[in-house]
């Protein structure tokens, strides 16, 4: 019987659906978890620092040990500890006398589930027969921005609809996709990368330059990308003059949007484009953007710059995924998990050095954004380098 590989990039699709929901939901509640449950917002600041330090470790833990217990068994736990983490934000932190526990409890069971997908997800695609693998694994990176604008946007409305009070039944509501993509995991065909025991090791791959050449690039999208997007919202509060409203609407929905439109594009006529082109003038757009929002004084201009980025840095990620990929056919899951964690790694990095500079700048944050400016620099530096190689070798 023919296989339907169809269905796996259908459950593929839902899968970075989820891992936006991990990432976007709990943000949403911050003040309200503050008022609830009397939680500092200093300790409601470390709930993303569990949430991406536990992507970093199950990164690193992948690399290791993915290729023995097999894709399915790995991406299906990883849509079961989605499902339970984020059901679990109903009701487990009422089960202890510190609420604060249960939330980091569930934010770590469902950042589990996304670090998987993460991981996972691109080597699943990669290794069914699709023609243009670059432009269908654009394709697929977009849907991640889909889930960011759908969990934004819904959440919103569920909100104003029922009242943020019924939080706990949207926790609910989002779990159950999760719940349904356990069985498209579980029945759709899956391909392994390498035949078993043939992927290179760790150690290997750390001998190859095009492996540092590739993590540089990833840790320079993750760190572009989320830069932006991290302080997108008070930048366009504090440093452009728009209202709150604005800042979290305008601010991270539209960079979303504008990098999901970016994957879209690419997806769609990848085949007639030279990815590595494409990638080096996106980082020029990048680079330019991150200069408009940071010098110039009209808060208009700012704001393009600020949404315009999001355009691109969308192929950043997936393009570094795609050029990689085919150079070092015999990488399998471990150079998926490496790059994974180098593009976490960055978007971990990058936020942090806005955020520190602001702060030694006298709550800048345009000279912030300034210091940001430099991962997109090194970014257009490696892929013209890896470019020039390229000649080199043809």
């Amino acid at each position: 019987m023919e296989k339907n590989y169809r269905k796996t990039l259908l459950a593929c699709y839902l899968g970075f659906i989820t891992q936006a929901i991990a990432a976007n939901f709990a943000p949403l509640l911050f003040l309200k978890l503050h008022t609830d449950y009397a939680i500092p917002l200093g300790q409601i600041a470390l709930i993303p620092t569990a949430f991406f330090l536990t992507q970093l470790l199950v990164d690193v833990l992948c690399a290791k040990f993915v290729d023995s217990i097999g894709y399915r068994r790995s991406i299906v736990m990883s849509e079961v500890t989605s499902c339970l983490g984020l059901a679990g934000l109903a009701f487990i932190p009422d089960l202890f006398g510190d609420p604060f526990i249960g939330i980091l409890i569930c934010v770590v069971i469902y950042a589990i589930g996304s670090g998987l997908i993460e991981v996972l997800v691109s080597p699943i695609v990669e290794a069914c027969p699709f023609d243009h693998k670059d432009a269908v694994m654009s394709l697929l990176h977009s849907f991640y921005c889909w889930g960011c604008v759908g969990v934004i946007l819904l959440s919103t409305a569920f909100f104003a609809v029922f009242g943020i009070d019924n939080w706990k039944w949207l926790a609910c509501i989002w779990a159950l996709v999760p719940l349904y993509n356990i069985y498209n995991f579980a029945t759709c065909p899956i391909e392994r990368l390498t035949e078993e025991g043939k992927g290179m090791t760790i150690r290997g791959l750390f001998k190859l330059r095009i492996f540092w050449i590739a993590i540089v690039l990833m840790v320079c999208a993750g760190a572009s990308e989320l830069a932006m997007a991290q302080w997108a919202s008070a930048f366009t509060e504090a440093a452009l003059g728009f209202s709150k409203t604005v800042g979290d609407l305008i601010g991270p929905c539209l960079f979303a949007v504008t990098m999901g439109i970016c994957r879209v594009i690419y997806g769609k006529f990848g085949p007639k484009m030279d990815l590595t082109k494409f990638m080096i003038g996106s980082g020029v757009l990048c680079l330019c953007c991150y200069l408009l929002a940071c010098l110039s004084s009209s808060p208009v201009l700012g704001l393009i710059g600020c949404v315009c980025c999001g355009f691109s840095v969308g192929i950043m990620w997936p393009g570094t995924i795609s050029i990689t990929s085919p150079r070092i056919p015999t990488g399998g899951t471990a150079l998926f998990a490496l790059l994974a964690m180098a593009g976490d790694l960055g978007g971990a990095f990058g936020p942090s050095l806005v955020g520190t500079v602001t702060q030694q700048a006298g709550d800048n944050l345009q000279t912030g954004m300034l210091a940001g400016s430099i991962f997109p620099l090194v970014l257009i530096i490696a892929l013209v380098l890896l470019n020039r190689k390229a000649k080199e070798n043809k």
